[in-house]
């Protein structure tokens, strides 16, 4: 079969590889039909991610049909359509039973590299390097799905393929950032980045109570998206002093509740005017090794946000960072909440949500290609060209 595949940093090839096989009587065969790039990517792409190895298969935002099932899968049938959940749970430990299916104690068979890090394994997760199980991606004409009762879902009648190919990731991580966050009747929202999954926590808060939702981009495709598809109040932060822009829209208080979507790659701390040597002095640091992430959303986050409120964070994070604001996060008395999306908690909730009509991820799809053209289709994605939020490959077009 033909397969996006991996091979170094900013390479990417469309190659020939194996099919893959049942390995577990739990698994399931899945033919793509769709397969969506995702920022989380583009740090694989960047070369941040250590445990990626040449010819790994990447992708894990997916929708497809059911072809072959292993003789233990009781939910799933053959010619089912169904959404796959990114981040892979067994169903049966203690953290899948409690919703916590992202710190699955048994989805990741290579655990060292994780434990090394982290002190502790999380789950494994579709084509995310060897730390995250070394799994295949879902950027290929075909993909094994591990314990499918558990990670795969029907999608109901009536909810399209562009709408609901994104229950697999990028809804339920940003609906996962505003219900952590604790969003009561009233707050304002402030989110960090209006891509895909930022998008999906500003139309998420609205949903759980939010009052006023403001969104924070450079790109003024992403704000306008912000602007007429999420409701959100556009911010521009190369244009206005984040900090006083949003101490002026809240009277002087700050965002009860602060969202990244953004994650290691975050630019000059959200604020280009106020502190234009930030940028340059964690891409520095990050090029030689000595810390691997920019915080820089999340210095802005621990500075703008009220006392006493809350930080979600669901953009990813692989590492260490570096003049990180505790004594400001103690102080103030924020609380932070994070972690990998628990989609599995999610998605017949959020299949419900589109459904009523209150929400649709499709216009996430800005543009439909062939696996052919993915290596374009993520220099696209990366440098947010053409007013850029998604591409999605169709390997069976």
């Amino acid at each position: 079969m033909r397969a996006l595949c991996w091979n170094g940093t900013n390479d990417l090839r469309v190659e020939r590889v194996p099919d893959p096989v049942l390995v577990n009587p739990h698994d399931v065969i899945v033919k793509v039909s769709l397969s969506s790039v995702c920022g989380s990517d583009l740090h694989l792409l960047g070369g941040y991610v250590p445990t990626m190895q040449p010819g790994d298969i990447i992708g894990h935002e997916f929708l497809g049909e059911v072809v072959e099932k292993g003789p233990e899968v009781r939910y799933l049938n053959r010619g089912d359509r169904i959404v796959t959940v990114s981040i892979i749970g067994c169903g049966h430990c203690g953290h899948c039973r409690h919703g916590e299916s992202s710190l699955c104690d048994n989805s990741n068979p290579k655990p060292d590299a994780a434990r090394a890090a982290y002190g502790h394994c999380g789950a494994g997760i579709f084509g995310y390097s060897h730390a995250f199980g070394g799994y295949a991606g879902s950027h290929a004409e075909y993909i094994r799905v591990p314990y499918a009762d558990f990670n795969g879902f029907r999608v109901p009648e009536g909810i399209t393929d562009e709408q609901a190919v994104f229950v697999s990731d990028a809804v339920p991580t940003g609906y996962m950032a505003a219900d952590m966050a604790g969003i009561k009747p009233g707050d304002v929202v402030a989110v960090w980045g209006c891509g895909g999954v930022g998008q999906m926590a500003m139309r998420s808060a609205y949903l759980l109570g939010a009052e006023r939702v403001i969104g924070i981009d450079r790109f003024p495709d992403r704000l306008r998206a912000a602007q007429m598809k999420a409701g959100a109040e556009p911010l521009d932060y190369t244009r206005v002093d984040v900090f006083d822009a949003l101490q002026a829209m809240t009277g002087g208080r700050g965002p009860d509740v602060c969202i990244d979507a953004v994650g290691m790659e975050a630019d000059s701390g959200a604020n280009a005017l106020a502190k234009p040597l930030e940028d340059l002095y964690d891409r520095a640091k990050q090029a030689v090794g000595l810390q691997s992430d920019r915080p820089a959303v999340l210095r802005q986050m621990i500075e703008a946000c009220r006392k006493g409120g809350t930080l979600s964070i669901v953009g990813v994070y692989g590492g260490v960072i570096d003049k990180f604001p505790m004594g400001a996060a103690m102080n103030k008395g924020l609380t932070f909440r994070m972690g990998q999306q628990n989609g599995q908690r999610y998605a017949e909730r959020l299949f419900g949500h589109i459904a009523k009509g209150e929400l649709d991820p499709s216009y996430l799809m800005t543009h439909r290609w062939s696996l052919d053209d993915g290596p374009k289709g993520y220099r696209m994605f990366k440098d947010k060209a053409d007013d850029c939020l998604r591409v999605v490959f169709a390997p069976h077009a």
